[in-house]
């Protein structure tokens, strides 16, 4: 791993800030206001989000519930209602949690370090140090993928970044290189730069900012940066989807409180070993996939008589408009609409 002299971590500040109060993107919406709130919320839809998908949600989500009173208020079935086609809902329902947590336990007194903010439920490690930078100014690195990146290849980090023991050395190695003065502005830029010239796939090292830092680059062994074992396959699963109609209404069942899709809207779901044990009338002949982090979904819209449960109901098109239904149930519905 490269260390850098107190001169080239100056140099490196003035380089990167300087690029970013040029380049950087300071007109996000959560970028203009430093409040904890809407940083909080930006960085939980963030998760695993590209920023152009997130900023309609984050507009729509923000100018519903503009306060962390209001989401800490809220009924889940409106914020569930607001974080949807988002995927990974558990974010939804942890950032209702955090808020509640702050208004119920911290009666609306946000904690300012790092540390502190890890007490809020669904809060880790990166999200608590992105918001004691941005909005408290505590000089903490937010070791986040773009952060691993970056750094992996500017200071030649062999570490393996898919080992959880990896982040304390990347932390150790990062911390001392936060501008003091604008961590915020520093843990961002850095965020701008692993999402502009140093993506994972083509980056454009020859004309990035940093270029001069960057020692995997300058060594021609950049593809080797970062250090990633390769992830196992998603588990497949496979289920039969019941299409049940009452009056051009379609039967919903409401799933269980905990687990994968807990609380939202979707056709009756039974998992199935093989297509063999298909009953009803098969509605596709290819099934409707849809992959989760670990687990790929197969699913098979099948018309059948199906016993009613007090968590099923029929709903219309303008009802189901109303309740929380996850990406894959709006696959399904589309699906089935390619039929008729």
């Amino acid at each position: 791993m490269e260390i850098w002299s107190e001169a080239t971590i100056k140099n490196f500040r003035h380089t990167l800030l300087d690029w970013y109060d040029q380049e950087g993107r300071a007109t996000l919406p959560w970028r203009i206001n430093h409040d904890p709130y809407r940083v909080l919320v930006s960085e939980i839809m963030l998760q695993q989000t590209q920023v152009e998908t997130v900023l309609p949600y984050y507009e729509r989500f923000m100018q519903a519930l503009p306060t962390v009173q209001d989401l800490a208020r809220a009924p889940e079935t409106q914020v569930l209602k607001l974080w949807e086609g988002l995927g990974y809902y558990s974010r939804a329902r942890n950032l209702q949690k955090a808020a509640r947590f702050v208004v119920d336990e911290l009666h609306g007194h946000w904690p300012e370090s790092a540390d502190d903010l890890q007490e809020l439920p669904g809060v880790g490690p990166y999200t608590s140090a992105a918001i004691a930078s941005i909005s408290f100014g505590e000089v903490v690195p937010a070791v986040d993928g773009n952060a691993y990146r970056v750094f992996s290849r500017l200071l030649k980090i062999d570490a393996d970044i898919a080992q959880t023991k990896s982040r304390k050395i990347f932390y150790d190695a990062i911390l001392p290189i936060v501008d003091p003065a604008r961590p915020g502005d520093f843990n961002q830029a850095i965020m701008d730069l692993g999402s502009s010239y140093m993506t994972a796939k083509n980056p454009d090292s020859e004309g990035s900012p940093v270029r001069a830092f960057n020692a995997a680059y300058l060594d021609g062994v950049e593809a080797a940066y970062p250090v990633k074992t390769k992830k196992q396959k998603p588990v497949k699963q496979l289920f039969m989807a019941t299409v049940s109609e009452d009056a051009g209404r379609l039967l919903f069942e409401r799933r269980p409180d905990s687990g994968l899709l807990a609380g939202f809207w979707t056709f009756p779901l039974e998992e199935i070993q093989s297509i063999d044990e298909i009953v009803g009338e098969q509605l596709h002949i290819k099934p409707i996939v849809h992959v989760f982090t670990h687990r790929r979904w197969e699913i098979w819209l099948v018309k059948r008589a199906i016993s009613l449960a007090e968590n099923y109901d029929y709903l219309s098109p303008a009802d189901w408009q109303q309740r929380a239904l996850p990406t894959v149930q709006h696959k399904l519905l589309d699906a089935l609409e390619d039929l008729q």
